[in-house]
């Protein structure tokens, strides 16, 4: 017990110094990182609780909040999620996970941003051109999880991004850890992640070419191709520290409240917190937070949401889950999901 607390601690610490400015932060450097649309919640039920969900982590949407809960998980898993998201954009994310005896617990999610296609507009065309084009982003991940003794459990994902508009795209691979430690206290768990650990990414590609005269005096040829120089951005890495706590917890209820910390590299701290009330045998639930108290200038604010388990056999259960989001001045987000435990 004492090896395992002293783990989780160092992790925590290793944590914090590869945050930049994790113990202060003097500006908030909001739309410096490429690939955002890794920040973007994922599954219903961690957005009901008010996106605290790193020391929960017990379903399929554990790969993107702590990949470390796919450890606990004793069966496989499927989970798919959609959502609305701000500005017409769509989100989406498919993940399934398959405990293997002996080895641990492996999973594979795939996350999708995209918006409708648009018409390409020019100074001289401000009506449109005729053409059009489309634009999105989307990450593959694969993910491992093992659990070091009954308390302790540890999980990582390996992943490829891609955003991309037109002709041209940037790429990156990134990587999550995670862990997950049931303390010696009756109920409460702690959990800690880093997420999106990756190279900076640059666009390019043809819609960067132009024609270009460089020197225009000695009379060269005006149609030399030249390409335009992008920089590089950074990906949103990312920093929770969680406590769970099941306040209460028999055969036909349960009650968990969860606190969450989070330090973005493009952002100020904040903190989220919720719960999730479970019954008749974990077959209803209702659920309720506040996501991001204390962020600079944030629009997320109060969360609720509920869901249903129907088992239809003793190997067979759907879960179906939706989440209700406040976002302030901008359109409040409704999020669905689907998942089947096998």
């Amino acid at each position: 017990m004492k090896s395992t607390t002293l783990s989780f601690v160092l992790l925590l610490w290793i944590a914090a110094g590869l945050v930049p400015g994790a113990t202060a932060q003097e500006v908030t450097k909001v739309g410096t990182t490429a690939a955002k649309f890794l920040s973007i919640p994922v599954g219903a039920r961690a957005v009901g609780m008010g996106g605290a969900f790193v020391a929960v982590a017990n379903d399929a949407s554990a790969m993107y909040w702590n990949p470390a809960g796919i450890a606990r998980l004793t069966r496989s898993e499927a989970l798919f999620t959609h959502s609305d998201w701000i500005a017409d954009i769509n989100f989406n994310y498919a993940g399934v996970v398959m405990p293997i005896a002996g080895l641990g617990t492996v999973g594979v999610s795939f996350t999708s941003l995209g918006v409708d296609e648009m018409e390409r507009t020019t100074i001289d065309q401000p009506e449109g051109t005729g053409q059009f084009f489309s634009a999105g982003s989307f990450a593959l991940a694969v993910s491992y999880g093992r659990a070091l003794t009954e308390w302790f459990s540890i999980g990582g994902n390996v992943k490829y991004v891609n955003e991309h508009i037109w002709n041209s795209a940037a790429t990156g691979l990134a990587v999550d850890i995670g862990t997950l430690f049931t303390t010696p206290f009756r109920g409460v768990t702690l959990g800690a992640s880093i997420s999106n650990f990756g190279q900076k990414m640059k666009i390019s590609g043809d819609d960067l070419i132009v024609q270009n005269d460089i020197s225009p005096i000695n009379g060269n040829n005006p149609n030399i191709n030249a390409v335009l120089a992008t920089d590089e951005f950074e990906m949103p890495l990312l920093l929770r520290i969680g406590v769970a706590y099941d306040a209460i917890k028999t055969d036909e209820h349960q009650l968990t409240l969860v606190v969450d910390a989070v330090h973005p590299n493009d952002n100020t701290e904040s903190v989220s917190f919720g719960g999730e009330l479970a019954g008749f045998h974990n077959t209803l639930f209702l659920r309720g937070g506040y996501k991001a108290y204390g962020a600079q200038d944030s629009e997320e604010q109060f969360t609720v949401g509920g869901g249903f388990n129907y088992h239809m056999d003793q190997f067979l259960t759907l879960k179906i889950d939706y989440a209700y989001e406040q976002f302030g001045r901008l359109n409040n987000v409704h999020k669905f999901a689907v998942g089947m435990v096998f």
